[in-house]
Formats: C-alpha cells, sequence, structure tokens
C-alpha cells in the first residue's frame, strides 16, 4: 500500500488541511503509519497522542491512532485537551514523541495535525520525509499497544507550580475551543476573581472563533472586562497554545508588545539573554530589548521556527505577533497560551504593576495588521524571491531570514510566504502616518513588479 496526501496538506510546520475535501481519515491513518515508522527508525516505541474539540477530531484522531498502532507504536491516548496539553504529556511522560490533532485557529471545517518528536518540534524537512514515506509505502508493520491516561490535573498542577502571584479579577474566553475544562479547574487553584466566557467545547464555535489575532473576535472578553470592570482579559485560540490579552481600558496587548512585557521580567533574572521574535514583530521590541540590557534575535515567523531557535541558542522567551509566547526558563520551551496567562499574572506582582499601566508604558508607533492577500501556492514563493532580488540590486536595507524585511528612514516593512496558504503577507511600521504610506506604497511597488495588485481591502 501507498498514500499520497494532497499537495497542500503538508505544510513548513504543521499538516492541516479541511475535512472531505482535502483531509480525511485516510489522510490520519497515513501520518499514523509514516510518524510510527520514523519513531520506530529513530530507536523510539511510543507515542502519545491528543485532539482539539472540532467536530472532525475523534474521527481523525482514531485514525491516527491505528496508523501509529501499526507501525508497532505503543500509543498513549491524553485525549480532549488544549495542544500544550500535548506537549506537558510529551515532556514528562516516558514517550519518544507526540501528535495532536487539531485545527488551531482555523476556519471550522479545517483540521491538521502538531508533531513533536523526541522533544523537538517536527516540521519542514521531517513533514517532507513523512510525506515520501507514505507516497513509496516505506512503512514498519507492528502491533502496538493503545493505552489511556488522565492528564489534565496533571497539567493544571503543572500550569501553578512556584506560582505565588497576586490577587487579579480577570476574564477568561475558551472561546468554545479546547481549553474550556483545563481553565475551569486551573481558576480554582488562583486567588482573585474569575469570569469565564464560553468554556463548552463545541467545535461548531456558536459565539466566536476562537481566533484572538483578530479583534472582533476580543469584544466579548472587551465588554465582560468593563462591565465587571476587571483588571485584564485573556482570550486563545482553538487549540489554546496562543493567547491573546486586553487591559482595562479594553485596548489589545499584541503578541510583539506582550513578549515585551515578558522580557521586563526575564531579563531580570537573566541580564543579557538572548530574546527570539518573528519578522513580523514590532520594531519597538527589539530596541525595547535591547534597551532591557537583553539581546535580540529576529527569526522566521511559525511555532516550530521560534521553539527550534531558542533551543539552538538557549533563549529563556521567545515570542510572536500572533500570540504565540515560548517560555524556556521555568518552563519546556514550547508555546502555552494557559502558561502565558498564568506568568501574566506572576509578573503583574513582579513589576509591581497593573496590565494597563505596563500597557500605557509601551512605545507608540503606527502599525498596521498583518495584511493576506492570495497568491497562488506555486507562485507565492518565487514572487518572494524576485522581490528579494530586486532589493539587493538597489542596495536596500534587507532582512532576508524569512522573505524580506526592509528598514528605511520612515520605519520598516515586511512582506512574506505564507506557510500556511497560498498566499502573501505584509506588515509595515512608522512613527506616523505619512511615513506609513510611504512605506505601503513600497510594497505596492514592489507587488506590481511581479504582476500582483494588492487588494485595497488588504
Amino acid at each position: 500500500m501507498t498514500h499520497r496526501f494532497h499537495p497542500s496538506l503538508l505544510r513548513d510546520y504543521d499538516i492541516r488541511g479541511t475535512v472531505g475535501k482535502t483531509l480525511d481519515a485516510a489522510d490520519a491513518w497515513a501520518v499514523g503509519r509514516s510518524f510510527g515508522t520514523i519513531i520506530r527508525r529513530a530507536g523510539g516505541s511510543r507515542v502519545a497522542v491528543g485532539y482539539d474539540g472540532r467536530l472532525s477530531s475523534p474521527m481523525l484522531e482514531s485514525a491516527l491512532v491505528e496508523g501509529v498502532a501499526q507501525s508497532g507504536v505503543d500509543v498513549l491516548r491524553i485525549g480532549l485537551g488544549p495542544t500544550p496539553m500535548l506537549y506537558h504529556a510529551e515532556a514528562v511522560c516516558d514517550v519518544d514523541g507526540a501528535v495532536q490533532v487539531t485545527g488551531s485557529h482555523n476556519p471550522r471545517d479545517d483540521n491538521g495535525f502538531k508533531l513533536v518528536l523526541r522533544h523537538a518540534p517536527f516540521f519542514g524537512a521531517d513533514i517532507t520525509l513523512l510525506g515520501e514515506i507514505a507516497a513509496a509505502g516505506h512503512w514498519i508493520d507492528g502491533a502496538g499497544r493503545v493505552d489511556s491516561i488522565a492528564m489534565t490535573d496533571r497539567y493544571v498542577d503543572r500550569l501553578v507550580q512556584g506560582f505565588d502571584g497576586p490577587a487579579c479579577r480577570i476574564g477568561w474566553d475558551a472561546g468554545n475551543g479546547a481549553t474550556g475544562s483545563v481553565i475551569e479547574k486551573l481558576v480554582e487553584h488562583l486567588s482573585g476573581e474569575h469570569h469565564l466566557l464560553f468554556t463548552d467545547i463545541d467545535g461548531n464555535f456558536p459565539n466566536h472563533h476562537p481566533d484572538p489575532s483578530q479583534d472582533a473576535n476580543l469584544d466579548d472578553l472587551r465588554a465582560l472586562v468593563r462591565d465587571k470592570r476587571l483588571d485584564f482579559g485573556v482570550a486563545f485560540d482553538g487549540d489554546g497554545d496562543r493567547i491573546g490579552v486586553i487591559d482595562a481600558l479594553g485596548r489589545v496587548i499584541a503578541g510583539d508588545q506582550l513578549t515585551g512585557l515578558f522580557a521586563q521580567d526575564v531579563l531580570q533574572k537573566r541580564p543579557g539573554a538572548r530574546i527570539v521574535a518573528d519578522v513580523k514583530a514590532s520594531q519597538s521590541l527589539f530596541d525595547r530589548i535591547t534597551d532591557l540590557g537583553g539581546r535580540p534575535d529576529m527569526w522566521k515567523t511559525g511555532h516550530s521556527h521560534i521553539k527550534s531557535r531558542m533551543k539552538q541558542i538557549g533563549s529563556p522567551l521567545g515570542g510572536e505577533t500572533t500570540g504565540h509566547i515560548f517560555f524556556g526558563d521555568d518552563y519546556y520551551g514550547f508555546d502555552d497560551g494557559l502558561y502565558a496567562a498564568v506568568r501574566l499574572i506572576q509578573v503583574v506582582g513582579t513589576l509591581g504593576r497593573s496590565v494597563t499601566a505596563l500597557r500605557s508604558a509601551m512605545a507608540e508607533t503606527v502599525i498596521t495588521p498583518e495584511m493576506r492577500f492570495p497568491v497562488a501556492d506555486e507562485r507565492k514563493f518565487a514572487v518572494i524571491g524576485d522581490v528579494q532580488a530586486r532589493l539587493q540590486m538597489v542596495g536596500a536595507d534587507v532582512n532576508m531570514i524569512d522573505g524580506a524585511r526592509v528598514q528605511t528612514d520612515d520605519g520598516w516593512w515586511l512582506l512574506r510566504a505564507s506557510n500556511t496558504e497560498a498566499a502573501l503577507v505584509s506588515r509595515a511600521e512608522s512613527s506616523d502616518a505619512e511615513g506609513l504610506a510611504r512605506l505601503i506604497e513600497q510594497i505596492d511597488a514592489q507587488l506590481a513588479q511581479s504582476g500582483i495588485v494588492r487588494s485595497q481591502n488588504h
């Protein structure tokens, strides 16, 4: 037997598709067979498996488990929960890898897989190899044992290990995603006053989509914080590896701003440490890290890229603009929105200032949201290559670690290819609106030279 995945399914740092179109049970089985084979080749014998609250996740998890077991690898099922709970299981249980069935923050009918191999993210060339094994049918046969384990209480205990933060009044929005039941248990361990929204896990997402990077999805939390006069509010994406934060005034604290806030605390304990952030992050974050005595490290966008870079350079903290926050000081180095929430409470006590005061002290710039516009998968990387070549020819100040991030007197602009969809991604930041307009003109000029017109809606 062999299996060929849909060309769009195998992404750079995870496996993701639309159920019934590009992803089905046969794909999940083949992922299990191929990953199980990779585990066996590496000398391993056991894998942890979890799944999120999407309607298709139980079906995909069952097929995945069958595939892993048929490769002679034992399976430890941890059941329904957020992706960081699966990461935690991989870190503390006697396993050689892990797979989470999750569609993260994608549309309701999407789903996929996030994988870990021996405490390291499984991405890029690893995923390519997985596809090659399936296409060739080069699977190892066997009969693995399947067991189940309760992980929620152990995970919650780890989230609050050593916690001595102040009593805060907080709103929590699970967005009907996989964090719901964990949040309900977590707040029982925290002092203060806690108000919960949408903790019923429901893959229909009846209240709002679980993507806190989109401002509209924070409206319910913003109203709760305002009406109850809470200190701040936290929200999570569908699988709980990303966090969104709003202060008492309803202002969003973006992922890069949040990274800068945590850097204040981390660098007090680890002076001179290297802090990793993605190429989409505000320049004010990199400047702030430097001002605090740290060493900023700009790296590729993507949770797997950031985690790998942190391991490579021994970084205690990393962050992405989208709300993935990674702690490698007193935690495992993976992205965990719930742990980030606990650490935020802790930081309020350590720094002796409210979240609102900390937000007010942040540098104010004029920055676009992340702009995405469609470009075919087979063309998007070629377009970026052309842009990079043109910029080099004119001697532009350009960082090409992930696309092209161009520094000018007005600020900076970014153009890169998305690793999760057929699109280009762009962002720009300046000290004023006029400078921002000039930066966007430069983006449009580069796109025009590649025959692309950016929609005025983006």
